[in-house]
């Protein structure tokens, strides 16, 4: 009976059989320190690379630029003021405190890092910083770009990659302060020392002037990006306030209807935004070569069926993105760069461009904003009696990116369903057009008028274009589908003009910003071209004190202007008497 029992306890049953008391299993920190006391080797090795990791994830996050241009090995070589002054408070504190210190500049230190990888991203894209009040609600446009551009699994994988970065950096960043801050008080004697000879050498190099590579060896560049983060919510915080003070100050304001545009009465009105078309498709070698001898070759087709053109400059509100803005700027007469201003304007009453021509009673006004894939209450700003956006002008076709439709259809879906119709009233009209919104890929092409249809003869034209994956990371390639895209949107357009224009025909037309920095290069300038078109020689007369360039394409050295000053000047231009409004 013993000798079964015996041979029938498992290993498990004899911590309850026998004479001692029951054996639990040791705990976690056990088992942890039992390994430590056996690779001691592997110990100090894992906790020297964890000391040298956090060391260069906290020195990288201080020294990290907010530019991707800057982002030179010299950046990270110089001696931050800000891991000084952190290692000198973290000797003064006792422990509990320097806990509470470490984990709170952690955690600022992983914001900071946040705010410098959107400022890198907003610069390269928009041309300008982050701003840490306004600018949250863009990431939602942001995701359906890439939505539309790559895929919705693409958007949706880059959104969890993105939350994931942001909660691993506030960990990392935090989790690094504490470690370190340990490893000061670890030997206060031998920190100290070291803490005041790297003070020493920081404020020598200050006082010399020390420079790698041009670059200042002393740096305090953390602490200087945090202030300018603060002055910027400061300036929109004081800017808000300000610009409704501006906004409610209006030169034709109060300008009765009989006053506005009398020279434009009983002319069929354009406003045509063309995405993207910025100086850079005119003027850029790499670019310019294919949009010039579009805009040449239309010229020309133009002037043999008796339309004329000017053009000029306008230096836009916005750049690389962001296009209600250059379109809000232009129409309003106010300089619109942010959309604490913009949505300031779309509540206001200040006079849009297109509103003007409602407000008179002898036009009919549209839009066609084939961009639009929901409620636009901006509609009642811009005094539109209707506006057809993408799911309203027929189209059966595939989207291109972006895109809901080409350019082509969309302006063939305008003369079908508004422009072509017998109508009381001539017709003033805005129109978006988007084929030249970037990934630049696939591109839409020209084909017959009289085959557009609904749209479907896009389909193989769809397929057989490049990929945006293919284009969108490669500098080259986005330049030339870009200039492609350009020349594609102004045939459309003037193709149109050709076809379906008539002797009481204006179009005014022009880009909303330029493109990104990938294609338009560091430090460009925020120019557009505009050009206004018309066969009514009387139109052009008006404008002939403006020192336009004849054609299409704007010289070189063709007046610039604001583009916040081109409403007034077209109202002044075309007869209308200013009755200012003073708020």
């Amino acid at each position: 009976m013993s000798e079964t029992l015996a041979e029938s306890t498992s290993p498990e049953a004899e911590a309850t059989v026998g004479d001692g008391p029951p054996q639990s299993k040791p705990s976690l920190r056990a088992r942890l320190a039992r390994w430590r006391d056996a690779h001691p080797v592997a110990v100090r090795n894992t906790r020297w690379a964890l000391n040298i990791l956090a060391a260069l994830l906290v020195l990288g996050a201080l020294l990290l630029p907010n530019k991707i241009t800057n982002l030179h090995l010299r950046e990270f070589l110089r001696i931050p003021a800000e891991a000084i002054l952190g290692a000198a408070v973290m000797l003064a504190l006792p422990r509990r405190p320097r806990v509470a210190v470490a984990v709170v500049s952690g955690l600022g230190l992983g914001v900071m890092t946040i705010l410098n990888l959107l400022d890198m991203g907003f610069n390269d894209y928009l041309g300008r910083a982050f701003n840490p009040v306004l600018d949250w609600e863009l990431l939602d446009d942001a995701q359906s770009y890439v939505a539309d551009s790559m895929g919705g699994a693409v958007a949706v994988g880059a959104l969890i990659g993105a939350i994931a970065l942001v909660l691993l950096l506030l960990a990392v960043m935090t989790l690094a302060m504490v470690r370190l801050s340990g490893l000061l008080v670890q030997d206060r004697q031998t920190a100290t020392r070291g803490t005041l000879i790297a003070a020493t050498v920081w404020v020598a190099c200050s006082a010399l002037g020390l420079q790698i590579l041009g670059t200042p060896l002393a740096a305090e560049h953390t602490a200087a990006l945090a202030e300018l983060q603060a002055r910027r919510v400061l300036y929109t915080m004081r800017d808000e306030a300000e610009f409704q003070k501006v906004a409610k100050v209006d030169a034709f304001g109060n300008t009765p209807g009989s006053q506005l545009v009398p020279d434009l009465r009983g002319k069929d009105m354009i406003f045509t935004f063309i995405e993207s078309y910025g100086r850079s498709a005119v003027e850029d070698p790499a670019i310019a070569p294919g949009v010039d001898k579009t805009l040449d070759t239309s010229t020309a087709a133009l002037a043999k069926a008796g339309f004329h053109a000017k053009s000029g400059w306008l230096t836009s509100a916005t750049y690389g993105g962001s296009s209600w803005l250059g379109h809000s700027t232009t129409l309003s007469g106010l300089w619109i760069d942010n959309q604490q201003r913009y949505r300031t304007v779309m509540a206001s009453d200040h006079l849009s461009l297109t509103k003007a021509f409602k407000k008179t009673g002898d036009w009919d006004t549209v839009g066609v904003m084939p961009g639009i894939q929901k409620g636009w209450p901006e509609q009642a700003y811009y005094g539109l009696d209707k506006v057809y956006n993408a799911f309203q002008l027929g189209y059966r076709g595939p989207k291109f990116s972006w895109s809901t439709m080409p350019d082509q259809y969309a302006l063939e879906a305008y003369q079908r369903q508004i422009h072509g119709k017998k109508r009381d009233k001539p017709l003033m009209s805005e129109i978006i057009l988007t084929s030249s919104h970037q990934p630049w890929a696939p591109i839409p092409k020209m084909v017959d008028w009289n085959d557009l249809g609904d749209g479907s003869v896009f389909k193989p034209i769809q397929q057989a274009g490049n990929k945006a994956s293919d284009i969108i990371a490669d500098p080259t390639r986005s330049k030339q589908e870009y200039g492609k895209s350009i020349s594609y949107s102004v045939t459309s357009l003037t193709q149109w003009l050709e076809r379906y224009g008539s002797e009481d025909t204006v179009l005014v037309f022009l880009g909303d910003h330029q493109p990104i920095a990938r294609v338009s290069g560091e430090n460009a300038s925020r120019d557009v071209p505009i050009s206004i078109v018309a066969k009514d020689p009387k139109v052009l007369a008006k404008i002939a004190s403006w020192n336009w360039t004849d054609g299409l394409k704007p010289a070189h050295n063709a007046p610039v202007w604001k583009m916040s000053s081109f409403r007034d000047r077209f109202l002044t231009a075309y007869g209308s008497t200013p009755h200012p409004s003073k708020g």
